[in-house]
């Protein structure tokens, strides 16, 4: 009866707009939907520093090195914001980068790709980092409290990153002919792999109907791709490019752009490991992470120091 009445009251907070905070009920499997995101989330925050972060020393000028540092510090915030935020529904954070580095856990395909040329850089911040806050400005309103209040401020900060990248591209479309033809290739190599990122469609995603019951979601896979590929046919207007579908084209019924077929093929290999760069970006966390150990050791050793020293002085 109690379990009963406690899913009623979880039910009745998600139906009446209420945030499920930690000390509430709620279903084991919503806890377990919430880790399962959160914690790929955060994942992809951390490895996404990896494709910018060896052009840090390569960008064309100090102001671009100084922003592009600035964006890569911000997304290992947003990372160690998720983390804390998963670690509300009791699971640790070592479990959860030791679940990534074994394979359990995944990350946001994209990030398997390589950049090229500085173009690259561009193309993630329009591109990735736009369809990123697709996704993310509607978990705003996500019912579990944690998770719905960090959200809030990587989506202010991603909005820089997006406006970044579009005004690298800007300035190459305006350039010389080489910078327009970089900007356009990296475009055409990002395009692609950026709108599967939203996930597979609707009928193909074992998730998103629980998930949009439960308020985690507040649209669809292709609701969300929709939206943001009529928002890009617009923007690369101003840029003078073009995005590389020969399908993309407005249909006044529907009040949208059509768009061609999706390689999920490609979706799918990259996601199970076989993508460009998927060893070369896991190679690279697991040796980070080894890396830092005496890091984490040495903060550990101090915060029982002052712990130590506290008690003593309380005694």
């Amino acid at each position: 009866m109690q379990a009963f009445d406690e899913g009623k009251i979880f039910l009745d907070k998600i139906s009446r707009e209420i945030k499920i905070e930690p000390q509430d009920w709620m279903p084991e499997q919503y806890r377990k939907t919430l880790i399962r995101q959160m914690s790929q989330h955060a994942h992809s925050e951390i490895v996404g520093m990896l494709p910018e972060g060896n052009w840090i020393t390569r960008a064309p000028s100090l102001k671009r090195k100084a922003i592009l540092i600035a964006k890569v510090q911000d997304e290992a915030g947003h990372g160690l914001y998720l983390y804390s935020a998963a670690e509300t529904l009791n699971i640790t954070r070592e479990e959860m980068i030791g679940q990534l580095h074994a394979g359990k856990a995944k990350y946001s395909s994209i990030f398997n790709y390589p950049t090229l040329t500085w173009a690259d850089i561009g193309a993630i911040g329009w591109l990735v980092d736009g369809a990123a806050i697709m996704n993310q400005v509607p978990l705003c309103r996500c019912s579990y409290g944690p998770y719905a209040r960090a959200m809030i401020r990587i989506c202010k900060e991603e909005s820089f990153h997006q406006r970044q990248g579009f005004d690298i591209l800007f300035t190459l479309s305006n350039g010389t002919g080489a910078q327009k033809k970089m900007a356009q290739d990296a475009i055409n190599r990002w395009w692609w792999p950026s709108i599967m990122m939203f996930g597979p469609n609707d009928d193909a995603s074992p998730h998103t109907k629980q998930s949009m019951d439960w308020k985690i979601k507040r649209f669809t896979n292709d609701e969300l791709r929709q939206k943001f590929i009529d928002v890009c046919a617009e923007q690369v207007k101003v840029l003078r490019l073009t995005l590389p579908d020969e399908k993309l084209k407005w249909n006044d019924e529907r009040k949208h752009y059509d768009f061609g077929d999706i390689d999920w093929e490609e979706f799918r290999n990259v996601v199970n490991g076989n993508g460009p760069c998927n060893k070369e970006r896991m190679d690279a966390r697991i040796r980070a992470h080894k890396e830092g150990e005496w890091v984490r050791e040495a903060a550990a050793a101090h915060a029982e120091k002052i712990k130590l020293r506290q008690q003593k002085a309380v005694a």
